[in-house]
């Protein structure tokens, strides 16, 4: 894309709300509109809060996935405050869709993962009534192999991407790595870290901008997208992003990376049991890339 395109589209930040949060509520307003009154029939069949992922089943047969923020769960397991995180286990099927979608703007993490694994199934199935014409699915494709790195870019990753992280190490130029825990990175990779509050420092000189999908539910995506400089590439990748693309590339977003559900109770089985991607990529989900129509591959 030209650069004095994306400047245009970066100048009209100032028509949209840039509140945290702002992404998720317009995607779940325009999924409404294209729903109608289609969407209060539709309910929860079956969630499973996994280890890494957070699965749900919609009453359409349409499946959805999120990342499940396992660090946010209360360290003890048996005790009240672990069971406040989620208050409404035994009672969440047949739960209508509207009401799981009023819990993603709260402050609950468990709860607001399975409104927005819900959000991504209605993704599926708002694509699936109308299919796309602005922009274009790919599917058994991974964005991270997609995202381009111009020779003396500098690039800028936000959130432990293990693989492309491996594939910065090998590209032998400087990058930096924002991450709120350095746990997460090897000793390799801590020569470029920077604690994720140093956000405003670096991703203003980012002409590469990889951002995890999971900022979507700590509501810090929106301020992230901000801190850009008009002519960087930006991806969101992660199954946190399998969303409808509109509110994000208004913001800037180039590539959105994540996850199509193909085979949801097959995938909520593998969730059940621990599973990841590697268990589950090519069989029961896969990788999704969406580009504007217009973006050449």
């Amino acid at each position: 894309m030209e650069t004095g395109e994306l400047k245009e589209r970066r100048e009209g930040f100032a028509l949209l709300d840039l509140g945290p949060g702002a992404i998720l509520r317009e995607t779940q307003e325009h999924i409404q509109s294209i729903l109608g009154g289609d969407i209060a029939k539709i309910t929860l069949e079956r969630v499973v809060i996994g280890l890494f992922f957070t699965g749900v089943k919609l009453s359409n047969g349409v499946g959805g996935i999120c990342f499940t923020p396992i660090k946010t769960i209360p360290e003890a397991v048996c005790c009240p405050s672990s069971a406040r995180a989620m208050p409404n286990s035994g009672r969440l099927k047949g739960a209508p869709v509207l009401e799981l979608l009023k819990e993603i703007p709260g402050s609950n993490s468990l709860r607001k993962a399975i409104g927005i694994a819900v959000l991504n199934a209605l993704s599926e199935t708002c694509w699936q009534k109308s299919p796309p014409q602005d922009y274009k699915v790919q599917s058994n494709v991974d964005a991270l192999d997609v995202v381009e790195i111009p020779e003396e870019a500098y690039v800028v990753v936000v959130g432990a991407l293990a693989p492309f992280l491996k594939k910065l190490k090998k590209r032998a130029k400087p990058f930096t790595v924002l991450e709120m825990d350095p746990s997460t990175l090897k000793a390799d990779e801590m020569p470029f870290y920077a604690h994720g509050s140093r956000a405003a420092e670096f991703i203003p000189q980012a002409d590469v901008l990889v951002i995890t999908g999971t900022t979507l539910i700590n509501d810090t995506l929106d301020n992230l997208l901000q801190l850009a400089k008009p002519t960087a590439q930006i991806a969101v990748v992660g199954p946190t992003a399998s969303l409808m693309p509109e509110a994000f590339f208004q913001r800037g977003v180039d590539i959105l990376g994540g996850i199509s559900v193909t085979h949801p109770d097959d995938l909520l089985d593998l969730l059940a049991e621990a599973g990841s991607g590697y268990h589950f990529f090519g069989k029961s989900a896969d990788r999704t890339v969406i580009r504007r129509s217009k973006d050449e591959s």
